[in-house]
């Protein structure tokens, strides 16, 4: 008897697609060959209509959902919600989850071999935007024979690429589900980017991103670079309920090096276990991204004129205590689907939890999400 639950999808296998044809950039360079590792969950029915994609955030991967092996802990990262029964129902759903080019969990990336000189790209690797997912993302369900998406789905930058995907490839999308994200970033996020990417940079294991040929890693600076997003991520209340002004001893000792508060240990823990398993330079690829994303820009910032040619309806959700990504960014994307005269939906969540209560099994996010995707067709 398999230990895993009745609603997971138990094992899972990555999957691993070689593309030979040249992926141009919108950087201005050309990506010769890349592979893309992906996860799948359920199966695609003979009309090859009930495909979902989910895309990732900045440190996420293509293992959204089930185990690896019988002894791995702890599920993929949004495991609450894909699954059998679960809001993306994998007894309805052929569900598709990768990891972006650039990244360091298996596709394509700055850790990967440069084929031309047998050495890590390492800082050579070309700079990425969404734009350039996506259009990945698209060779990808071609090889899959996936036409058209049922529906693609992401948080945060998660949710960039869906939007962008309906804008891309408006004919590919029937639903866009558009969570925690954002049409553009605040002058604020983008300040955070580069105080994250400053810490990296500046660290002198750096070795102008190419450490590998040190046999070193940034860890000093990848640490801070997480210390700082974590805390945009998390709300003041909810730090507050978690940590508030808790010693970890039962008295201050007066010195800058001592972890006295409980958040201060938090966060180095943090800092700590991301350094040891994400790669820097992909760090600062992802965080460009962010940067770069503004669709509306070749419209002179005209956000609906941009939407004009989505065909897609769209679920917008928001969580009310998200200061990175707040919901009144969530409400500058619905008044432009509504003023391009799109199909959209809204709703804004009530969490204490921040930027991560996308993540997290909320109820009534749970029950919102359950809601719209159940009324997606599968057969048509």
């Amino acid at each position: 008897m398999s230990r895993f639950p009745a609603d997971s999808v138990g094992l899972v296998t990555p999957q691993y697609q070689t593309f030979a044809e040249p992926l141009r950039l919108a950087c201005g360079r050309m990506l010769a060959g890349y592979d893309l590792v992906y996860e799948t969950y359920g199966e695609l029915n003979a009309r090859r209509s009930n495909a979902v994609l989910i895309c990732h955030a900045l440190s996420g991967h293509h293992h959204a959902a089930g185990f690896h092996s019988e002894d791995e802990r702890k599920p993929g990262w949004w495991d609450a919600c894909i699954g059998p029964g679960k809001a993306i129902d994998t007894n309805r759903f052929f569900v598709v989850a990768l990891n972006n080019l650039g990244g360091c969990h298996g596709s394509t990336g700055p850790c990967s071999t440069n084929p031309e000189t047998g050495k890590s790209y390492g800082a050579s690797f070309p700079i990425l935007t969404v734009e350039d997912w996506v259009n990945s993302q698209a060779c990808l369900a071609d090889v899959l024979g996936i036409d058209t998406w049922a529906a693609v789905v992401g948080g945060s930058l998660g949710g960039m690429q869906a939007l962008q995907w309906t804008i891309s490839y408006p004919h590919r999308v029937r639903h866009c589900i558009a969570i925690a994200t954002a049409p553009k970033l605040s002058a604020q996020n983008i300040a955070f980017n580069e105080v994250a990417r400053q810490a990296i940079i500046t660290d002198p294991d750096f070795h102008n991103g190419d450490y590998a040929a040190f046999g070193v890693i940034p860890k000093r600076g990848l640490m801070l670079a997480r210390m700082v997003g974590h805390i945009t991520y998390l709300s003041d209340d909810s730090m507050g309920e978690k940590f508030g002004r808790e010693l970890r001893t039962d008295r201050l000792n007066y010195d800058f090096t001592s972890v006295e508060f409980q958040v201060e240990s938090y966060l180095r823990y943090q800092g700590q276990e991301f350094s040891a398993r994400f790669d820097a330079n992909t760090y600062l690829l992802m965080t460009k991204a962010l940067d770069y994303f503004d669709p509306a820009e070749v419209n002179g910032g005209n956000l609906a004129q941009t939407l004009e040619p989505v065909q897609a309806r769209f679920l917008v959700v928001s969580f009310t205590t998200d200061w990175r990504f707040s919901p009144a960014r969530s409400r500058e994307l619905v008044n432009g689907l509504l003023a391009a005269r799109k199909e959209v939906s809204y709703v804004e969540i009530e969490a204490p939890q921040g930027h991560d209560a996308f993540l997290l099994p909320i109820p009534r996010y749970v029950a919102a999400l359950s809601r719209y995707m159940n009324q997606i067709e599968v057969d048509r």
